[in-house]
């Protein structure tokens, strides 16, 4: 099964750890884009960055996920499933169709209740 794998931070990191322990084909990471961190606002990658490319999982990381480009590149991977753990963007409808068994969505707390920026708090 061919599995796209999306998201940031470290809470993603052990799910997208577990996927590649488990023997799953992680076609690709999607990620936000590497920010400035620290006084020198030195561009810093995403944990899920550094997970991926130390396991040999290639990444991108699209400014947007609206534009036909985007819907593109994702569709030539043809995912059979995708796999979104805190990816910190809304994903068009288009691409939440995209795969053949759909997306999981991994939350760091019980929704609806107690979504939002800080789930776990």
């Amino acid at each position: 099964m061919k599995i796209i794998f999306m998201g940031t931070p470290d809470f993603a990191v052990p799910c997208l750890e577990r996927l590649l322990e488990d023997g799953h084909e992680i076609s690709l990471v999607v990620t936000q884009a590497d920010k400035p961190k620290g006084r020198g606002h030195k561009l810093t990658p995403p944990p899920v960055k550094g997970c991926a490319l130390s396991n040999g999982v290639d990444v991108y990381q699209p400014a947007s996920m609206k534009t036909d480009e985007v819907y593109t590149y994702l569709a030539a991977f043809q995912p059979d499933l995708m796999v979104v753990v805190a990816y910190g963007k809304i994903l068009p409808p288009r691409i939440l169709e995209m795969p053949r068994y759909g997306c999981i969505n991994v939350h760091a707390s019980l929704l609806p209740r107690y979504r939002g920026a800080a789930p776990i708090q």
